[in-house]
């Protein structure tokens, strides 16, 4: 390859990875805000007319101040503890021997030279020893307060929403989406995070510590698939 097209080649590759490089280290992507789940809803007869009944949340003098409608506000306490460990350990070994009788023509060998031309033998010998361990733990607590988006038909009720703390080295975001059970919120309208069905957690930040954290441009390049050497 010509000096000149192999000097663009690798200019244009290192420019690839170093634009791939800009995202800020500890840079969080939220997830998206949760679409309306369309709920299978049966037939119902329409109301007749003169009915005293309007349906809507209505006025409930004897209730409590748990979230149970569209709009109302639910406190969510994170408690977050997952440990996953794995441990892998593989030997395998194989030992063959082949050996065949000398052959005789006559009653005596055949050689040549003074040696033995028929008699073959082969042997083999392979081994093989692997191992590998994984270790991971993760740790979130704390309380964040989500708002009720939709109240679907058996009652579940669909909650989103998100923290924000801009703090002197940096910002820090804290974010769930997910479905809880009514019957599973508390009188001081709490719920626990590990009781949200299709919870979706994201926590992270961006800024000098999260910065310091990082591995820079370079060292991502030659760790990226454009490294081929």
């Amino acid at each position: 390859m010509h000096p000149t097209r192999s000097m663009s080649l690798l200019c244009a590759t290192l420019c690839i990875a170093l634009t791939g490089g800009c995202t800020l280290a500890g840079d969080v992507r939220p997830y998206q805000p949760m679409a309306p789940i369309q709920p299978i809803i049966a037939p119902s007869a329409a109301p007749s007319a003169g009915a005293i009944y309007a349906a809507g949340p209505g006025l409930n003098l004897y209730g409590d101040r748990r979230a149970r409608d569209v709009g109302d506000l639910l406190t969510i306490t994170l408690v977050e503890n997952t440990t996953a460990t794995t441990t892998a350990s593989t030997a395998i070994s194989k030992k063959s021997d082949i050996e065949m009788g000398t052959p005789t023509l006559f009653g005596a060998p055949v050689t040549l030279g003074g040696k033995d031309i028929l008699g073959a033998s082969a042997a083999s010998d392979r081994d093989f020893s692997g191992k590998g361990n994984s270790a991971q733990s993760n740790r979130l607590q704390g309380s964040l307060t989500v708002t009720v988006i939709q109240r679907l038909p058996n009652g579940n009720l669909v909650v989103q929403g998100q923290k924000n703390l801009r703090l002197n080295q940096g910002d820090e975001l804290v974010q769930i989406q997910g479905i809880v059970r009514a019957a599973d919120i508390a009188a001081d309208n709490t719920i626990a995070s590990s009781k949200v069905a299709d919870a979706r957690i994201a926590y992270g930040g961006r800024g000098a510590v999260a910065q310091s954290n990082a591995m820079g441009w370079l060292g991502r390049f030659f760790n990226s698939a454009f490294a081929l050497f």
